[in-house]
């Protein structure tokens, strides 16, 4: 768990993790939509459980990437063209 302070530090990552992650959470919540869908084809009340909580564990950790995410700040790639 983090303090106050922690959160407010922020983290710095490379663009390359960023888009890394933003990769991740688009097939988390990709993966979710999908595995939503297949809960009407279930019959047996064990496997939609089953089911149900692989879809909201989906959709929890692609939330806590986000918000991973949204306190980072992106490093500036050294190979960036510089701005005039």
């Amino acid at each position: 768990m983090m303090t106050g302070d922690a959160a407010c530090d922020g983290y710095e990552i490379s663009p390359r993790f960023r888009r890394s992650i933003e990769e991740r959470i688009e097939r988390l919540e990709r993966d979710a939509v999908i595995d939503e869908a297949q809960l009407a084809l279930l019959k047996d009340a064990s496997h939609i459980r089953r089911q149900m909580r692989l879809v909201a564990a989906e959709r929890a950790e692609a939330l806590r990437m986000r918000l991973f995410l949204d306190r980072a700040k992106t490093r500036l790639d050294p190979r960036a063209p510089a701005g005039d």
